[in-house]
């Protein structure tokens, strides 16, 4: 039985409403009772809702980041286009196989289990400056803890991290909804700054090389091939960007499930960890580009058609699991796409996990009587999910 053409039921929200930055899932349910893959009217795009029609997509090499035809951008966008021209996000194969591969030999699984002590210690050092009366969690503790770690394993010092902030979150800001020319600004600015203090930093760690990830990317090699220069630095640039980023907005909305659940103090556990990805996820859209023709739950998605999968949507498919709008760690655990799937799946996800699990246990440790002290607020950053604020009371 042949495919039908792509005819899909058209889905209308506007993604700076109040309520839906506040509560996007919701208008995920509307949208996934249409079908597994609805027209998004603002977005102008097709979109993956459902487990099944997303994950097909993330896992189908047909479909790829890279548009068909080169994409043009306005000149004052060049710096940030010029680094991501070198990005293994932006990349497809070969060039993105030769780039992970040499990536992958330096930041190992090895290396990033060699940080939990350092993250640990962390945690309880950024407790130990929280105030006695309230204060915001994001600020005080989810924010500082992973671009503190991003900063050590890349070999960059501690004075370094308000730089860093600043231009991760400047950067980032390309990605959002509805972006301004002040946005746009910023960002470049924030590139700039960051790819002249990185390509001085990694000429002086070529001779003097010490144990941190720049020296071990400039160290790596694959069958004669090393990363250039440009590679390194968008590489440095994905992982803080990404790493940092969305750990800020998983720890927030995990703290803020637990507490809201009831469930904080709980044994913080592989399960409850993905539990908290799954229910409350930092990235909740991520697109991709039609290769061919290719059938999609008996729907053609046209070859050149750019299509949006809905993390967030396909996180709570009740076709994939049990009252997923109810938060239960106890659940069995099956593969949630809150780091999406295949190819492009997450390179950091296994340093966000870590941190995810030693910082949930040590706050509930260290501050076992915590509560909401106001009504949580989500930042306005769609396609991003995270919290503006997180305000609790210590005891």
């Amino acid at each position: 039985m042949s495919a039908s053409p792509l005819v899909l039921p058209e889905f209308s929200q506007d993604l700076r409403d109040i309520g839906f930055v506040q509560d996007p899932y919701p208008a995920y349910d509307r949208m996934r009772a249409l079908g597994p893959l609805v027209y998004w009217q603002e977005y102008d795009m097709p979109c993956a809702v459902s487990h099944a029609a997303a994950n097909a997509i993330l896992r189908d090499r047909r479909f790829g980041r890279a548009p068909l035809e080169p994409a043009t951008h306005p000149d004052h966008l060049a710096p940030f286009y010029a680094v991501e021209a070198h990005s293994m996000l932006e990349l497809e194969p070969p060039r993105h196989t030769r780039l992970r591969a040499l990536v992958l030999r330096a930041f190992t699984s090895r290396r990033i289990a060699e940080l939990a002590p350092e993250i640990e210690a962390l945690a309880h050092r950024l407790i130990d400056r929280l105030p006695d009366g309230p204060f915001d969690l994001v600020k005080g503790f989810a924010e500082p803890l992973p671009v503190t770690i991003i900063a050590r394993l890349l070999g960059m010092p501690e004075a370094m991290v308000a730089d860093l902030r600043r231009w991760s979150r400047a950067m980032v800001g390309m990605y959002q909804a509805g972006r301004s020319r002040a946005d746009e600004d910023r960002a470049v600015a924030a590139t700039t700054e960051f790819v002249t203090f990185l390509r001085d930093y990694i000429a002086k760690r070529r001779t003097d090389p010490r144990d941190d990830l720049i020296t071990h990317l400039i160290a790596a090699e694959e069958d004669g091939e090393t990363l250039s220069t440009d590679e390194m630095i968008s590489t440095c640039i994905l992982l803080l960007n990404a790493g940092h980023e969305a750990t800020v907005h998983s720890l927030g909305n995990a703290a803020k499930t637990l507490l809201e659940t009831g469930h904080y103090g709980a044994p913080v556990t592989e399960a409850l960890v993905e539990e908290c990805l799954r229910f409350d996820p930092p990235l909740h859209l991520f697109t991709r580009w039609a290769y061919d023709d290719i059938d999609v739950m008996g729907r053609v998605i046209p070859k050149g058609t750019q299509i949006a999968c809905l993390l967030g949507a396909a996180n709570r498919c009740p076709r994939h699991w049990d009252a997923p709008e109810r938060f239960d760690p106890t659940r069995t655990l099956k593969p949630n796409l809150a780091f999406g799937a295949g190819l492009h799946f997450c390179l950091g996800a296994p340093l966000a996990r870590l941190e995810l699990q030693i910082a949930l246990a040590v706050l509930s440790t260290r501050l076992p009587r915590l509560r909401l002290e106001v009504a949580p607020v989500y930042a306005d950053i769609y396609h991003f999910h995270g919290l503006e604020a997180l305000v609790v009371r210590p005891r």
